[in-house]
């Protein structure tokens, strides 16, 4: 065998956790100011009063989660009387899904499975708060898919009212968005308690994509798997995408690759190969939180590239028997989690048209739910 050839029990890998999409790492560079004005939200919980609402927006892959769970693990370090718990709102996203969630982190349990009602939790959990003198730090990351059927006017009202329901319940929330601004429109009385400081997170410039990389490279795999050049051009195709994750996926897949091949080292064409499958991780990723129905809407709608609502639904319905209120449900959601545009137009037998886009080249989609 060659001495430049893997022996089948041989990896590249060093660790392999660091390449995957959920990892924390110990060492979070470039992103010290929002780590700053995210603390300084967080600072009066210390003192017992309720936080700093915090809005973080950003494009998908410039650190938002990542700086939760930093800030999240120095809360959990430092106090038991401020308690953080993150919602991933693309599985909890109800109020009752919300606080249910907060309901586990704070008594170490589910409620019980017996049909308890959303009131009943909401009093446990709020009651909790206000007699233990318990800060409740909630982050809602993908807050958008909270948008659809106004959910998140639900979710909020009842968290940043619960003091007036219960004297004394503390709460404060961290919502996490994945676009540069936030469009959504409140209701009232949401607007009054809201109020969040927002906090930018950039894309990172093309050094700082260079060097978490590099970093994530020299800790992940073992000397010599990869060289600067091969790694440049992981760099180059990440900045050309605008999301980090990209990158961190195009490594792994790449040394994959490179196994595959029971090579000791990545080559630019194991990185060329690998690009294709890497370049939307955060359409893959959106892909998955679709249910069944969802899923056929968005194929249809990609099959058509741009369409009228009207003629989706009809077609929709010819499929499935399914009804209006249902497709209309699956418009909102597949808008807010940013796979669709529906902009209305003026025109339609109704007086207003939603016209329906995809936000991604039709086939992407179709290439990866089977269209």
């Amino acid at each position: 065998m060659k001495p430049d050839m893997l022996l089948w029990e041989e990896t590249l890998f060093k660790n392999r956790d660091l390449f995957e999409l959920d990892y924390v790492p110990e060492h979070f560079d470039h992103r010290e100011s929002q780590m700053n004005s995210l603390k300084f939200c967080i600072k009066p919980a210390f003192q017992g009063a309720r936080p700093v609402n915090a809005l973080c927006l950003g494009p998908p892959g410039t650190g938002k989660t990542t700086a939760i769970f930093k800030l999240f693990e120095e809360i959990e370090a430092h106090s038991s009387k401020v308690v953080p718990v993150h919602i991933n709102c693309q599985m909890d996203y109800t109020k009752y899904a919300v606080f249910y969630q907060l309901y586990k982190k704070l008594f170490e349990h589910a409620p019980p499975s017996s049909g308890i009602s959303f009131k009943r939790i909401f009093e446990k959990v709020a009651r909790h708060s206000a007699d233990e003198g318990i800060v409740l730090v909630v982050a809602l990351d993908d807050f958008n898919y909270l948008f659809h059927e106004k959910e998140v006017d639900h979710v909020l009202y009842s968290i940043l009212r619960a003091h007036e329901t219960c004297p004394g319940a503390r709460m404060g929330v961290i919502a996490v968005l994945s676009e540069p601004a936030l469009n959504y429109v409140f209701d009232p009385r949401v607007t009054s308690v809201f109020q969040a400081e927002e906090i930018a997170f950039p894309l990172y410039t093309r050094a700082e994509i260079g060097d978490i990389l590099n970093r994530r490279a020299q800790l992940g795999f073992y000397p010599g798997v990869i060289s600067d050049p091969v790694l440049e051009m992981i760099a180059d195709y990440t900045d050309k995408s605008g999301d980090l994750r990209v990158g961190i996926d195009l490594l792994r897949r790449a040394a994959l690759s490179a196994e595959k091949r029971a090579s000791k080292s990545i080559s630019k064409e194991d990185v060329e190969s690998s690009y294709e499958k890497s370049r939307l991780v955060h359409l893959t990723y959106a892909l998955k939180s679709l249910k069944e129905d969802e899923q056929k809407v968005l194929r249809l709608a990609a099959e058509r590239g741009t369409s009228r609502a009207g003629e989706l639904y009809e077609q929709f319905k010819q499929e499935t028997g399914i009804g209006y209120t249902r497709f209309h449900e699956i418009l909102n959601k597949l808008d807010a989690v940013r796979l669709i545009n529906t902009d209305f137009s003026g025109s339609g037998t109704r007086g207003r048209s939603r016209v329906i886009k995809i936000r991604y080249e039709p086939e992407e989609i179709l290439k990866r739910i089977g269209g």
